[in-house]
């Protein structure tokens, strides 16, 4: 059993204990989310580590754009509790990658790229870079953030 897991059910424990009813709602949801996603497919199986942060990102991604919807609705009590179990959600995930260490990273791939294709990539070898530079991030920097700072290289 992948330890991450374990340490959700363990701190679920916790706050069962302690009563603290928005983190036993919240790890009740993940450790569901990753249930389902343990018997998805053809065969269920047992997640690692990896797998499960993803499932966390996912369920926290969830949480940002329930919460931008509401505030955009004039729920702002909603808002919150999207807000506040969004950040129980992030004391699971790795930290995020600062600005610069992203733009380090994009500027990294680039590199590897330029050397492999023997000329400096444009905007149609994006995919290429793309790939050296979402792994290289490994789950510390959403998709998007990953994707402005390579495209601002190849463009620029």
């Amino acid at each position: 059993m992948s330890t991450l897991k374990e340490q959700l059910r363990t701190d679920l424990t916790a706050a069962m204990k302690a009563r603290d009813e928005l983190v036993k709602a919240t790890l009740r949801m993940t450790l569901t989310a990753i249930g389902n996603a343990e018997v998805a497919g053809t065969q269920a199986r047992e997640l690692d580590d990896a797998e499960v942060i993803k499932v966390i990102t996912r369920e926290a991604k969830k949480r940002a754009e329930s919460a931008e919807a509401f505030a955009a609705a004039g729920r702002e009590e909603l808002a919150a509790q999207e807000r506040a179990e969004g950040e129980v959600l992030a004391r699971y995930l790795p930290t995020q990658l600062s600005d610069d260490e992203l733009a380090v990273i994009a500027r990294t791939a680039v590199d590897e790229t330029t050397a492999e294709l023997g000329e400096q990539p444009g905007p149609r070898q994006m995919g290429q870079v793309m790939k050296k530079a979402t792994a290289a991030a490994a789950g510390r920097a959403d998709g998007g953030r990953v994707a402005a700072a390579v495209k601002a290289l190849l463009v620029g």
